[in-house]
């Protein structure tokens, strides 16, 4: 048990705050957007309960390793914008790095600026050696904002019966600014699916 008091995280637009219940009803909207969940195991967008379930994972996540997911928020109105941040669960490829947005909120750049501010603090402050993101083979916006992100192509996955692509980065490649990010970009939620999904069901 390696429980922390989950960090907030402030970048130019936004706030990364500790996930908990208040965020619950904002959560379920978006696992329940066919668009967002495209990518997501087969796609099929979540009910609430599975939407609480995963939630609580997440919450949970941060008690048990230390590290998890953020709410991302607007700075300005604390709109619930998405999830970002980390996951590990028994099993899993790696650290990895992942997230969600709400479809309201596509293609203003805050799924870039969220992971880069999330990379940082894994590299910086958590002192990790490497960083990856699974993301299936379909999901072009996803591959393209983790390229932004400077992590490249380290192979192919099976992570619970699907085939992903694993991008990573290390600590030094992040150092020599080598990921530089762009704002914009269609983050199409921005990943494949949140990590920790699959080991709920």
């Amino acid at each position: 048990m390696r429980s922390r008091k989950n960090p907030v995280l402030v970048t130019e637009r936004l706030r990364l705050r500790p996930l908990d219940g208040r965020d619950f009803d904002d959560y379920a909207a978006m696992n329940a957007d066919p668009e967002v969940t495209r990518f997501r195991n087969d796609g099929t967008p979540w009910d609430r309960d599975r939407s609480w379930r995963h939630l609580a994972f997440l919450i949970g996540h941060w008690q048990i390793l230390g590290h998890g997911y953020w709410a991302v928020t607007c700075k300005e109105t604390d709109a619930f914008l998405g999830v970002v941040g980390f996951a590990e669960p028994e099993g899993w490829p790696g650290f990895e790095l992942a997230g969600a947005l709400a479809r309201p909120w596509w293609g203003r750049g805050y799924a870039t600026e969220a992971a880069q501010a999330a990379l940082e603090y894994a590299f910086e402050t958590m002192k990790k050696d490497r960083v990856i993101s699974l993301v299936r083979e379909t999901n072009h916006a996803s591959i393209r904002l983790v390229e932004r992100l400077g992590e490249t192509l380290q192979g192919r996955v099976d992570v619970l019966g699907f085939e992903m692509l694993c991008f990573g980065i290390d600590r030094e490649r992040h150092r020599a600014g080598t990921a530089k990010p762009q704002a914009g970009g269609r983050p199409a939620g921005w990943r494949s699916r949140p990590a920790g999904a699959q080991p709920l069901q």
